[in-house]
């Protein structure tokens, strides 16, 4: 019997292993990575493990591929669960361009459109299937999955499921029942933005199953973050932009009429753009989103209601014109931007103005998370006016800590004036802990400062030994060092515990070790630096090829997009664009090698952008520019013209064996070239005959001796080549 358990074990162990190794596969075929990205390896992993998975990813970290690997590797049909029609139909174009077959089922789709889509699920002849919640829970639907071979439920968006995050929707809240009508499929509920609160509201209400939780870390250190004052917003947006050619990009308004308006300014300044909010009939909207995505508008001036459905990689910028109601609605609209992973910007506009109307917005809805909405929208004023690494502020948000200052943010390449705050920290800290984590802020400054108030006396916190430990610092100060150390994520608020103060375990390091903590001093008005005039130094001659090069790359994949009705970024991303005029591929191999170009990708474009790297390196070498392998391609093109060898050789002052060389490379690279000029069958035949007998071992040398020295040696050089493609194919 022991035996039988251990050999059940060694197989599921022998399957588990086999099934990632078909994962990592599958990441190369259909997406061009020959690596995960951090932690995708391990959620995938628990996925094909059959486990519950929660994901917490930040966008642009690849949610996506945690869900669509498994799928492509695991058996049956993996039900996607998407919020938005946008979304859907983006990211199957997305899926079919690399090779995977995608569908989904919305609204739009007519009754024919809906047969198609069900059969081809019925058959078995795709493995994702987009579908909205609200279509999901229909009786009709849940009866049609229950005849299909499901492998998987993914849940996109997952923080809709509770009233706790930032853009709750009640279909989302009759997910959980998924439990209950398939109790052994596995679910992954994937999200970019949930607080504590929100993430134990998914896990319950979708009634996950002892769920495996990864949180990555919501540090995209690709964004800059700056927040400036709203005064003069145009002029400086103007500026902003003509700092940013040919780069698109999203500014955010509060209001419709706030977008139209902005819109239209820009448009008579020159600039390409549009605006884009829910009032807007369905078919403006999507000539709008179409247009933007395709590269045909270069701005868009939208409320909230636009990006969420968006997959565009190659948004450069983010601007807020007003400010968010909360950092999750902030963190998700930044994160539009550099999805790519290349370096992108974010500009935040901030006046008190923004403030009062955004709170007066809240307290008339009359939601009953009112109290929750406001205290989320303090953190983000408190963000706005921080005197500290925003992406600290940023990522605490999210229960991260950030040990070092980004030098990405506007706080640090203009720092203001610091001092050693670990003593007053430890006060604080210390009160919070001595009053059980029970307090809020303004009661903890009354402690800290040694007020007489009833509550205090009434509760004995004039006993504690931090009472009145703070007298010395203003009420104004202690109310700046505290929403630092809330910034720093040392302290933390329980908005469902009547907003009281939570120590962390960042704030355990502080009392109990030795952490230190650097505070902005407060109490003295603080001089700004005037802004230093930046030095215009020359681009190096690299840089400049690959920008020249990537502006060539670009044009071919709008070129591509055009003709083929599909995104630009579909094609190719920037990431991969700029990899390419980076590296500068001259043969498959390399081409195979860039990240983002797989099998499918490759056999559609592939060698469309090999001849735009030949025809640029070409001409670069030409112009006595250094690229790599140019001197293959100078051989090469010399042929081209009709030269012989010798003349190659004499021209360059090379051997007519290099010449050799760097033709047979390009020939047994798949470029065309007759290789009968130089050897014919019955030749290429006798060595192969000789190859087998001297064991393949393609020494020339030896070969020629073998032939009793009756082929030449450049002969039997271009008639291995010739044997080494061909054996490949």
């Amino acid at each position: 019997m022991l035996n039988f358990v251990y050999f059940c074990i060694a197989k599921k162990l022998i399957m588990q292993a086999a099934l990632l190794s078909q994962a990592k596969e599958a990441l190369k075929k259909y997406f061009g990575y020959d690596t995960f990205r951090p932690m995708q390896a391990e959620i995938v992993q628990s996925v094909l493990y059959q486990r519950d998975t929660l994901v917490l990813m930040p966008t642009g970290g690849g949610k996506s591929v945690c869900f669509q690997i498994p799928a492509m590797v695991m058996e049956g049909l993996c039900v996607v669960i998407s919020p938005l029609i946008a979304l859907m139909k983006d990211q199957v174009e997305g899926l079919k361009a690399n090779g995977i077959p995608a569908s989904f089922l919305n609204s739009t789709q007519n009754t024919q459109e809906l047969a198609i889509t069900e059969n081809l699920a019925y058959r078995g002849e795709i493995k994702l299937l987009y579908v909205s919640p609200e279509k999901l829970m229909t009786p009709g639907f849940i009866n049609f999955l229950k005849k299909l071979k499901i492998s998987l439920f993914a849940i996109d968006e997952a923080h809709c499921v509770s009233t706790w995050g930032h853009d709750f929707r009640p279909e989302y809240t009759q997910l959980g029942a998924l439990r209950e009508y398939f109790p052994h499929i596995p679910i992954i509920a994937l999200t970019a933005t949930a607080d504590k609160l929100t993430r134990k509201d998914i896990v319950q209400l979708l009634k996950l199953n002892e769920p495996e939780i990864f949180i990555a870390s919501f540090d995209r250190p690709n964004l800059s973050l700056t927040v400036m004052p709203a005064q003069n917003r145009f002029g400086l947006i103007q500026r902003f932009l003509r700092n940013h050619p040919r780069q698109s990009g999203i500014i955010y308004c509060l209001s419709r009429k706030g977008t139209e308006d902005l819109a239209e300014k820009l448009q008579n300044e020159g600039f390409n753009a549009a605006f884009y909010h829910a009032g807007m009939t369905a078919e403006e909207r999507n000539l709008t989103q179409e247009a933007f995505i395709n590269d045909q508008t270069q701005i868009i001036c939208a409320t909230i209601a636009f990006g969420m459905g968006i997959d565009k990689s190659n948004v450069r910028w983010v601007i807020h014109y007003n400010l968010p109601k909360n950092l999750e609605s902030y963190y998700q609209e930044i994160g539009r931007a550099g999805r790519d992973g290349l370096k992108s910007d974010t500009l935040l506009f901030y006046s008190y103005r923004d403030v009062l109307t955004l709170r007066e917005m809240i307290t008339s809805n009359q939601n009953p998370n009112t109290e929750v909405q406001l205290m989320k929208l303090e953190r983000m004023q408190q963000f706005a006016e921080a005197q500290i690494c925003r992406r600290k502020i940023l990522l605490s948000y999210f229960n991260e800590d950030l040990l070092h200052n980004c030098n990405n943010c506007d706080v640090c390449r203009n720092p203001p004036a610091w001092f050693d705050g670990t003593v007053v920290a430890q006060k604080a800290l210390s009160a919070v802990a001595r009053t059980n984590e029970k307090v809020g802020m303004s009661m903890l400054i009354d402690i800290l400062r040694g007020s007489a108030r009833k509550e205090i006396i009434e509760k004995n916190y004039d006993q504690i030994k931090t009472y009145g430990a703070g007298k010395d610092i203003s009420i104004a100060d202690w109310q700046q060092y505290l929403l630092q150390l809330l910034q720093l994520g040392l302290i933390e608020v329980a908005y469902d515990e009547g907003n009281t103060l939570k120590l962390t375990e960042a704030s355990k390091q502080v009392l109990f070790g030795n952490r230190k903590v650097n505070l902005v001093q407060m109490s003295v008005i603080l001089q700004k630096n005037q802004e230093k005039k930046e030095e215009v130094k020359e681009k190096p001659a690299s840089q400049v090829l690959k920008e020249e090069l990537f502006d060539q790359l670009v044009a071919l994949r709008k070129e591509i997009a055009l003709a083929e009705g599909i995104p630009p970024y579909l094609v190719f991303t920037d990431a991969t664009l700029t990899e390419i005029a980076e590296k500068k591929p001259l043969i498959e191999a390399d081409m195979k090698n860039i990240s983002g170009v797989g099998e499918r990708k490759y056999k559609q474009y592939g060698r469309k952008f090999l001849k735009v790297v030949y025809d640029f390196a070409l001409e670069k070498i030409k112009q006595g520019e250094k690229v790599t392998g140019g001197t293959y391609l100078l051989s090469f093109d010399m042929w081209r013209q009709g030269k012989k060898l010798e003349e190659i050789a004499q021209e360059r002052k090379l051997s007519p064996m290099t010449i050799v060389s760097h033709l047979t490379y390009l020939y047994e690279n798949g470029y065309k070239i007759d290789i009968s000029q130089f050897v014919n069958l019955e030749e290429i035949s006798k060595v192969k005959e000789a190859n087998l007998a001297l064991g393949q071992g393609e020494k020339v040398k030896e070969i020629f001796e073998f032939l009793k020295e009756e082929i030449s040696m450049n002969k039997i050089r271009f008639a291995l080549s010739y044997l080494k493609r061909n054996e490949n194919k």
